[in-house]
């Protein structure tokens, strides 16, 4: 496993990040989830990312149990705040009362006494932006949060708030958390700009597009018993992939990914890391191989030659837009 800096900031993380999102406490049993925390600890991997919304909070309860025991130096633990974790009206957003209230039910369930890095889950339009990173200073100041980070926020939102933070003498956010993958690539044009002017590392969900990029899901053909598609918890999230047509150019990275010795899942993985604005990639698994096949693609260089073939394979399949938005930014 090789390790980077994230952004600008002295934090050191794994290159391939854990995630939990979807399978804890949801399409796993907890034995397997955390047979899959073993083995990415196993491989190397330090850091682990997840979110209090994460199967409605139990996720970050699997994740704390299955890195119990572990040095707590020696890792470093990622979560996010904004989606609702509760029926109240203010059981969501990033108003100083749902942070603060969130980020102690996150302590509890993480089993630590702090979080490394401390991630608003979305831009919340129905809060004062000077509200939000007041409490999130308030948290770093009282050692419960080392760092702060942002998660699928557009280049303008993250002017403000370095802005802001400036102004105040708040730290700055080191992180983006946007879905990035040879696919989806429509961070390129704006964000990922704007986080280099600010020092903000992308770490980045998604890397194979919710499972399509592994080549398991053929045209014309059902979702493998199994796969995430086929769970009714988790096909929502990859049924937009689904078209036979593009599926048939996925299939063109088959010979590309041999030639580089890598399963397509390792190429895709390792086409994120190129990126130099790219801190980390996030895996996520249901079985431990998964993890150890994804983390394959740490240390890989692949050349241009390769990354130019990769374009062609996909070429009319590709989303640049950045006007496009992953999920809906209004609260519930």
């Amino acid at each position: 496993m090789e390790h980077r800096h994230l952004g600008r900031s002295g934090l050191v993380i794994s290159e391939i990040i854990y995630g939990n999102w979807i399978t804890h406490g949801n399409q796993v049993e907890d034995a397997a989830a955390h047979a899959c925390v073993n083995a990415a600890l196993d491989a190397g991997i330090t850091t682990f990312d997840t979110a209090d919304v994460y199967a409605q909070t139990r996720a970050e309860s699997v994740l704390g149990d299955a890195l119990a025991g572990q040095r707590r130096e020696g890792l470093e633990i990622f979560t996010k705040v904004f989606w609702p974790t509760g029926p109240g009206k203010n059981d969501r957003g990033l108003s100083r009362k749902h942070i603060m209230e969130s980020c102690h039910g996150s302590l509890k369930r993480l089993q630590t006494d702090y979080i490394d890095l401390y991630q608003a889950h979305r831009f919340d339009h129905f809060t004062p932006l000077e509200e939000t990173l007041s409490a999130f200073n308030d948290l770093v100041r009282q050692g419960k949060v080392l760092y702060i980070g942002v998660s699928e926020w557009n280049a303008e939102q993250i002017t403000r708030a370095v802005e802001i933070c400036d102004a105040m003498g708040y730290d700055r956010p080191i992180s983006n958390q946007p879905q990035y993958s040879a696919l989806w690539r429509v961070i390129e044009a704006e964000v990922i700009p704007a986080s280099q002017e600010y020092g903000l590392g992308q770490i980045v969900w998604s890397p194979i597009a919710q499972g399509v990029l592994t080549g398991k899901y053929l045209p014309g053909a059902q979702p493998p018993e199994g796969s995430r598609a086929a769970d009714p918890n988790g096909g929502g999230f990859v049924n937009r992939w689904l078209q036979d047509d593009l599926l048939a150019a996925v299939q063109n990275l088959r010979p590309i990914a041999a030639d580089c010795g890598l399963t397509m899942a390792q190429l895709a993985v390792a086409w994120v890391l190129q990126n130099p604005a790219v801190s980390a990639a996030i895996i996520g698994a249901s079985r431990p191989e998964q993890v150890t096949e994804n983390i394959g693609a740490a240390g890989v260089r692949l050349s241009a030659d390769t990354m130019g073939a990769i374009d062609a394979a996909l070429a009319g399949f590709i989303e640049r837009d950045p006007a496009k938005t992953v999920s809906p930014e209004q609260r519930p």
